[in-house]
């Protein structure tokens, strides 16, 4: 039903003014909130199907009222309802009256009461719109909807059946396959074709993209799935899956359908304007042009960003907003990890709809765990709070006052005192013998007097209510302020109503998954406090995720160990894990341990010198590319400056702080074939994995540093919260994320079956028998001695 009135019933501007709406608890309470006031008679959710011509047509009415003889649509909502949108209240009417006929149809009614029921969550007030109509009016409207949703529908249909065909004899896109994809691919089609979530790690290099595409597009007519996701952490990952996509679609499945989901900023084509007709042009009348936008982005195939922004301009509309649309459409969707797993992510909204008939792949699916404790905390900072007094104006005034002193509260009721990890000090963890973090050095000390980390026992259930009366208030005020506030002023008011909104959305979701904390800096005038809703767990907030969909795989050449990624990431129990051998061999890697070095925050001076002369002499034993991994950008600008003194001659690059994707694309340039430098890199940024550097492009690599996450109170709460629940904190919270960056940044080393090189693990504790247990196993690591390796060739 929502599909047919979508594409029959809108109309007009695209107008995002009153949005967003209440998050779906909000809504589930508002419905049963109607439901008790009408009484015990009153049905909800009712089954009802339908059919005109071919077309089936399904959905669920929200509820009848047998003492009234009324059949009601639910729909919740913020703020003053005379400022919704009129193509909100077309669609709603649309979507009651097919309801009616079909209720009309399935209980022998001549005529029925409509009403579209408005509730307002924060005050609980009722709006009732009611209309009677004749069974046969229904009926006829229904018709009319249906007739002309039914030419879209036959098209659709006829282009599933002709992509269908494609896909069951699709050939492999490459003339064999490599070493390790073969059972790859096998692995993820018996997965597809028993409906499991597979848990696959498989080495860098073998393809792993093609390898997961590839059988779940043949399995897709067999298992009658209507989509695939393929999501990603990064655009280089994208940009992969779209490649390997269009030598698929060359190569026999024209007909697939592949768009590609940005994010909105980087879509609009006017920041500086609002989202609705009065403000963008490309809103104004954006459902009037939006079915011909469609059809000729469907007829094309291949909706990538730049051609998807070329067609929406040559359509006058949206390029975001027609991407949104296109994703009900198309047969895959590309997108980031949050166009799925985020709170009200649209992915997941259409599995849901699709009734599981979707699969979903999850490429460098390590990755997950840290973006989906980032999707499931939020933060609200007390300085823009205490921003808005100078233009809160009538009824806000009060709401922000009483949010601000529930803050004040909640500051007083934590001393210094009760800060948590004043002693906690040092940048690195260190696996030290009884698996507790190290403390060698203190760089940087938290809780001092002027600033600290302040753990909260429980929920500030005070300042949570007080913010959500805030933010009833802060909608009121943005419809008020339209055409009297300044531009700053509703941009200022629009962003701390999202940030409320966020954050309320999360703390309906608080459990033992999650904690609060503070930050405080500075005192009086000058201080500044945040509070943090920090997930430590997100398995509870994927496991609706993958009870959606028919199938997922996760995949990477560093998704173990097998517990630590089930644990995090709440897959059922029944999820398959594989585990692919790597198609190299030891001799084409060696791999150095360098025990002579420390590279612990203490021991930093001293390393800075034997690292430039280990990477000198590498250099000129074997002039060409190398990488040079270290843990913070001062440590890589130490070394490679001492590097340019006691070695002019080799070239260097280096990366900076917030570099442009184009300098990004620069940096890796420089890795030409038969080129020779060294270029410097932080270890877990944008060069440590997802670069693909084959051959002479890069021939070795000097990782300086474990990668482990620093030792501070927010990394020790989530030590302690994985310690409870798994028994093993020390390993998941710092050592295993930690080592999987390097295994990471070395696998940009071997690439292809005909690639050499070499990697130094530069650090003592490489040498442990835990660390050596987290690399791969086809590695035969060496310990490197000075003197015996001073003439040794690559």
């Amino acid at each position: 039903m929502r599909t047919l009135c979508d594409l029959t019933a809108r109309r007009g501007d695209l107008d995002l003014r009153f949005t967003p709406s209440p998050t779906a608890a909000e809504g589930i309470e508002g419905h049963q909130r109607i439901a008790a006031r009408r009484g015990p008679a009153y049905e909800t959710e009712i089954s009802l199907r339908g059919h005109f011509g071919e077309l089936a047509v399904r959905g669920r009415a929200d509820g009848f009222d047998p003492v009234l003889g009324r059949l009601e649509e639910i729909k919740t909502h913020r703020g003053d309802l005379a400022a919704q949108p009129e193509h909100h209240r077309h669609l709603h009417w649309a979507q009651l009256e097919c309801y009616g006929a079909l209720f009309c149809a399935e209980r022998g009614l001549e005529r029925l009461r409509l009403a579209l029921v408005y509730l307002d969550i924060a005050s609980g007030a009722e709006t009732i719109i009611e209309e009677e109509r004749d069974a046969a009016e229904l009926q006829a409207a229904f018709e009319a909807r249906c007739q002309a949703f039914s030419a879209w529908a036959r098209a659709q249909a006829a282009h599933r059946e002709a992509r269908d065909t494609a896909l069951a004899p699709l050939p492999f896109p490459h003339a064999e396959f490599r070493a390790g994809q073969r059972a790859l691919a096998a692995a993820v089609w018996r997965a597809t074709g028993a409906g499991q979530v597979l848990l696959a790690q498989a080495p860098t290099g073998i393809g792993k993209t093609v390898a997961t595409i590839y059988p779940l597009l043949r399995a897709m007519p067999a298992q009658q799935l209507e989509q695939l996701y393929f999501l990603t952490a990064r655009t280089t990952g994208r940009q992969l899956a779209l490649d390997a996509l269009a030598r698929l679609r060359e190569g026999g499945a024209e007909p697939l359908r592949v768009l590609e989901l940005t994010a909105r900023e980087k879509a609009c084509e006017h920041p500086d304007k609002a989202c609705h007709g009065q403000s963008c042009p490309l809103a104004q009348g954006f459902y009037d042009r939006l079915a011909a936008a469609r059809e000729a982005a469907l007829a094309a195939g291949g909706m990538n960003a730049p051609a998807l922004r070329t067609l929406a301009a040559s359509h006058r509309i949206c390029p975001y907003w027609l991407a949104q649309d296109l994703m009900r459409w198309a047969d895959v969707v590309v997108g980031d990890y949050n166009h799925f797993f985020d709170l009200g992510a649209g992915l997941h909204t259409l599995a849901l709809e699709s009734e599981g008939r979707c699969a979903v792949l999850v490429d460098e699916a390590h990755n997950l765990p840290e973006r989906a404790r980032q999707m499931y905390s939020a933060s609200l900072d007390e300085s823009r709070w205490r921003g808005l007094r100078r233009i809160a104006r009538g009824p806000l005034r009060r709401p922000l006052q009483a949010m601000l002193g529930a803050w004040r509260e909640l500051l007083d009721g934590y001393s210094e005192a009760d800060t948590a990890g004043a002693a906690v000090a040092g940048d690195q963890a260190s696996p030290g013998d009884s698996g507790t973090p190290g403390t060698r050095g203190a760089p940087r000390t938290w809780g001092a007097a002027d600033s600290g980390y302040r753990a909260l026992p429980q929920a500030p259930d005070e300042l949570v209510r007080a913010l959500a009366h805030c933010s009833s208030a802060l909608a009121e005020a943005l419809e008020g302020a339209e055409g009297s506030a300044s531009p700053e002023e509703s941009a200022l008011l629009q962003e701390a109503w999202f940030e409320a909104l966020g954050f309320l959305r999360l703390a309906e979701r608080f459990g033992s998954h999650s904690c609060y904390d503070l930050v405080v800096e500075g005192a009086g005038r000058a201080r500044r406090s945040v509070l943090t809703l920090r997930n430590l767990l997100p398995a509870p907030h994927l496991q609706s995720r993958w009870q959606s969909v028919h199938s997922a795989v996760l995949f990477s050449a560093t998704l173990g160990p097998d517990r630590f990624i089930r644990n995090l990431l709440g897959v059922p129990e029944e999820a398959v894990w594989i585990d692919i051998p790597s198609p190299f061999e030891a001799d084409q890697l060696q791999v150095h341990l360098v025990p002579q070095v420390s590279t612990r925050w203490a021991d930093r001076a001293r390393s800075v010198a034997p690292i430039a002369r280990l990477i000198a002499d590498q250099w000129h034993r074997h002039p060409g590319n190398y990488l040079a991994f270290f843990s913070s950008y001062d440590y890589l600008t130490q070394v490679a400056e001492q590097l340019s003194r006691d070695a002019p001659e080799i070239t260097q690059w280096v990366q900076s702080r917030r570099m442009d994707e184009a300098e990004r694309r620069a940096f890796v340039d420089r890795f030409t074939p038969g080129g020779q430098g060294v270029g410097f890199a932080v270890l877990g940024g944008a060069f440590g994995e997802g670069i693909d550097l084959p051959g002479e492009r890069l021939v070795g690599a000097f990782i300086a540093t474990l990668g482990l996450p620093q030792v501070n109170p927010a990394n020790e709460r989530l030590r302690t919260c994985l310690q409870e629940a798994f028994g093993q904190g020390f390993e998941d919270t710092y050592l295993i994320p930690g080592l999987r960056k390097v295994v990471q940044a070395a696998g940009r080393v071997i690439r292809r079956p005909e690639d050499r090189g070499v990697v130094y693990l530069i650090d003592d504790r490489f040498c442990r028998t835990e660390v050596r247990d987290l690399l791969p196993r086809w590695w035969q690591p060496q310990i490197w001695r000075p003197s015996t390796n001073r003439g040794a060739a690559r």
